[in-house]
Order: C-alpha cells, then sequence, then structure tokens
C-alpha cells in the first residue's frame, strides 16, 4: 500500500495531541538522521570533494580538493586543497585568516576541518 504525502499530512494534522505529534517528530527525525549518514558516507579520505554553499567563510566555497581524515564523531573532515584552489584562496582579497606561503602548492585547511555536510564528492571523469 502506497500513502501519499497528502494522507501523511492529513494523518498528523488529526492526531488528538502533543505527545503523538511528538512520536511523529521522533520517527522523522530518527529517518532523517538514517538520510543524513547515507548521504554522507561517500566522503571518505582520499575522495575529491568542493566545499559547497552552506559553508561559512563564504570564501572557501567552491573550493576543490581531497577529503583527510574523519573527526572521531564523523562530522568533519580534515580538507587539503588541489593546486588551483589554493592559488585561488591564497589571491583572494577577502582572505585576511589563511597566510598562505607563495612557494605552497597544496594547502591544507588548518583548524578543526569541514563540516562533512558542507562537502560534495566531485565524481570522476
Amino acid at each position: 500500500m502506497t500513502v501519499t504525502m497528502d494522507e501523511v499530512l492529513t494523518f498528523i494534522g488529526q492526531l488528538p495531541d502533543a505527545a503523538e505529534v511528538a512520536r511523529v517528530q521522533e520517527a522523522s527525525a530518527r529517518r532523517l538522521s538514517v538520510i543524513d549518514k547515507q548521504a554522507l558516507a561517500g566522503i571518505v579520505a582520499g575522495r575529491r570533494a568542493r566545499i559547497n554553499d552552506s559553508l561559512r567563510p563564504a570564501l572557501l566555497r567552491g573550493l576543490t580538493g581531497t577529503v583527510q581524515e574523519r573527526n572521531r564523531t564523523g562530522t568533519r573532515a580534515g580538507f587539503l586543497l588541489d593546486e588551483d584552489s589554493t592559488r585561488i584562496l591564497r589571491r583572494d582579497p577577502r582572505n585576511t585568516k589563511y597566510r598562505i606561503p607563495e612557494d605552497t602548492k597544496r594547502y591544507r585547511i588548518p583548524g578543526s576541518g569541514i563540516p562533512v555536510a558542507c562537502l560534495d564528492v566531485i565524481e570522476d571523469d
């Protein structure tokens, strides 16, 4: 039996009390957690990725590189910029935070890493 989204929304709208709505919220949160884990499973060390538009600071958005190790919780990963992105970041006039020497070809973003949710895997050509 297939249930439509309209039927689900109607069902939720007819729940009798807050406790029942809370049960739906808890089930939704569990499902979202599973979906997030599946979506981020491909972001592993050695994969090429692009920093997406959800990351702040904005000057890192669109830069590409290689995913490094993930942290203990798996929520953040080290990120090594490729040569083009290293050059772009070095020359970006907004960049007052990252000091990249001229002889550095690939720059590792310092700190605790990039949130994994802010990385999009680049498929190999």
